[in-house]
């Protein structure tokens, strides 16, 4: 029988924590239209002489903080992990690739490997929990302009979002019980920050997104592709398996870049906020990510601790990430086998 393939994509790292090579990484990050989507000529402008050349440096020495002498990038580590357990878990009828959406291992030399084992099926799968164009809608648009040149082109499906996957809501909070939640003084669900323009963009009526009071806080057939709505049903399923009353915590987002308003509230004046009430303890979640990397380790657990212990906090608690958790791994199997069996057949080419 035919092997299935499965691509998984992240979204990448630098190859070392060098400032040239995170200046390669940021590089061809940041000129992603989808990442910063503005006028080319006004994007390539403020990537290449003003983002870049000044963040580079500044970035190289975050990685090199939690750059690890034997495994490297968490990121990558953990992404390369998470591919051969679920290569082990799936057997010989799949064949289960890893690729960066930037720099290394690349989608392109992914794809080529599923191709010359002349596998017919792929299946897509982003790692991305949220659907945000910057991120899952990036990814499907650069595996469909590499294969639009194949002469013959498998079957091939995406998976838009996982962000209610129950196992996966499991795994975050069986990650959580080890630290006693109820010792903290208030939770935080910090995702991945993005600007408002893109949220805007996802609203086909033109009239709901940040028009209507609490937009975000339901889905709904408006916002079901909302990377904020999204998030706030993910910490809402969260919540829910932890039995948290909707008081003990709070959604949030991190990672700002430029001076557009991004999504609210910021995570860093939501810890300025809880210090001034006199919060000592927090403990952090950051749903958006599979796999720990700059935003969780070092973000949240040195720079967001930093910042508290400043205000007068005491003590920031990062609430790892999926990993190499086996009950993930077991939703990343079963998300697998039920996206393959609908999987939309698209025509060959000759």
């Amino acid at each position: 029988m035919a092997k299935k393939g499965i691509l998984l994509v992240n979204l990448g790292t630098p190859d070392s924590p060098s400032t040239a090579d995170v200046r390669k990484y940021l590089d061809e990050f940041l000129m992603d239209p989808r990442v910063i989507d503005v006028n080319p000529v006004l994007r390539t402008f403020l990537v290449k002489t003003i983002i870049v050349p000044f963040r580079a440096p500044k970035s190289a020495k975050l990685y090199r903080a939690i750059w690890d002498e034997k495994t490297g990038s968490p990121l990558l580590h953990y992404s390369m992990l998470q591919q051969q357990l679920l290569q082990q878990r799936l057997g010989d009828g799949y064949m289960v690739e890893l690729a960066m959406r930037y720099q290394s291992p690349s989608i392109d030399s992914a794809l080529q490997r599923l191709k010359e084992a002349l596998i017919s099926d792929i299946q897509v799968i982003p790692l991305f929990p949220q659907y945000a164009s910057a991120s899952t809608g990036s990814v499907q648009e650069k595996v469909m302009s590499i294969v639009k040149e194949w002469q013959t082109i498998p079957n091939i499906g995406f998976l838009n979002s996982f962000h209610d996957d129950d196992l996966m809501i499991e795994t975050f909070a069986d990650n959580a019980a080890k630290y006693q939640p109820d010792t903290y003084d208030h939770i935080l669900f910090s995702f991945h920050g993005l600007p408002q323009r893109q949220l805007k963009k996802c609203d086909h009526t033109g009239n709901y997104c940040l028009k209507v009071d609490g937009c975000c806080n339901t889905l709904n057939d408006i916002n079901k592709l909302c990377y904020s709505a999204q998030s706030h049903d993910t910490a809402r399923l969260i919540a829910a398996k932890m039995n948290l009353p909707r008081e003990r915590y709070t959604v949030c987002f991190q990672s700002r870049l430029g001076s557009d308003p991004w999504v609210q509230p910021y995570t860093s004046e939501i810890i300025e906020k809880l210090a001034k009430e006199g919060k000592k303890r927090l403990l952090v979640f950051c749903p958006a990510f599979v796999a720990d990397c700059l935003e969780t380790v070092y973000e949240v657990t040195t720079e967001y601790g930093e910042e508290f212990k400043a205000l007068g906090g005491e003590h920031v608690q990062l609430v790892e990430s999926l990993n190499d958790s086996p009950k993930w791994i077991d939703a990343l199997e079963r998300i697998v086998k039920k996206e393959v069996n609908t999987t939309a057949k698209t025509p060959q080419l000759v």
